[in-house]
């Protein structure tokens, strides 16, 4: 039995529904041609400030037992780097490509969109609401005011089918808030979640020191470790958003079985940082090939046959 794991996102079609977790694989032109030449559907930039950002000190990056911790504080090439990429890249031949935008503050993201929209690019823009390793910076996404006025201001600029990077969220109330401010928003077209679990703490028995440089060894978890934080996430906005708003999940996949997981909860793609950071692009020919193999297993010959379809008791 042959299945399909093509999908859409803001009424673009993916070949398949695996690109990367923005941050991951895609700071510079020559890791985003590697990822073109991946088995992944699509792919995204790093997010971009306004200036190029060389981003904290290292040590600010460190695999740990069951997953990451980071605090990288958004190095990235600046927003032009990203939108002439954007002039130059081959929308008929190549992936869909999004780019993640990250501003430091509601002018850079207005200055930001603006030039893309000028650009009239097919690309699809991703705002990231959610960076909390930028030092002495909240996170838009936690600031429930703040988040509202910034879709009120950008979402007109953007006029196309966006979407918004979310940090993980841990209460009930706090789904349905930020549920409600993306459902007033026509067209806000898919959210992302989840970004890292802020402010983990990883020590070394051994030496009896922090893991990570940068805020005193505070940051960002990922990996296998936040799998069902991140299915929560999936499947709380799968549940509450609404006029075909999609969710993106990205937490935890380190297999195909990850994967399946995620769309059950109700993801329309999924996307892989830290396994894609330890594994390298290769990653996507097994995850698809371990995907394939589980709808097979499964009798489910596409997404659409078990997604957001999960269980309660």
């Amino acid at each position: 039995m042959s299945v399909d794991l093509s999908t859409s996102i803001a009424g673009v079609k993916l070949p398949n529904l695996f690109f990367n977790a923005s941050g991951v694989w895609c700071q510079q032109e020559a890791e985003l041609t590697e990822l073109l030449n991946s088995e992944s559907g699509s792919l995204i930039t790093k997010s971009a400030t306004f200036e190029p950002r060389e981003g904290n000190p290292s040590p600010r990056y460190l695999p740990l037992e069951h997953g990451s911790i980071n605090s990288m504080g958004l190095p990235n090439e600046g927003y032009e780097y990203y939108l002439e990429y954007a002039k130059k890249y081959d929308y008929n031949n190549a992936k869909p490509l999004f780019i993640s935008l990250s501003g430091l503050k509601l002018e850079d993201n207005i200055q930001m969109v603006t030039k893309f929209v000028e650009a009239d690019l097919p690309c699809i823009l991703e705002v990231n609401f959610s960076c909390p390793n930028v030092p002495g910076k909240p996170q838009l996404g936690y600031d429930m005011e703040g988040m509202a006025k910034a879709l009120r201001t950008l979402a007109p600029i953007i006029k196309k089918p966006f979407g918004i990077k979310l940090p993980p969220y841990f209460d009930i109330v706090h789904f349905d808030q930020v549920a409600e401010i993306c459902n007033s928003v026509d067209n806000l077209a898919f959210v992302t979640c989840v970004n890292s679990v802020g402010n983990g703490l990883a020590i070394d028995f051994e030496t009896e020191t922090v893991a990570i440089k940068p805020k005193d060894g505070f940051g960002g978890l990922g990996g296998q470790m936040i799998l069902n934080t991140a299915l929560a996430n999936v499947n709380a906005f799968a549940r509450r958003l609404k006029n075909g708003k999609q969710v993106i999940g990205v937490g935890g996949v380190t297999s195909g079985k990850e994967a399946f997981l995620h769309v059950l909860a109700g993801a329309s793609a999924v996307q892989i940082g830290t396994q894609l950071k330890e594994e390298g692009p290769q990653f996507f020919a097994r995850v698809k090939k371990e995907l394939e193999d589980i709808m097979v297993a499964k009798g489910y010959k596409s997404l659409d046959d078990f997604r957001g379809k999960v269980k309660t008791l």
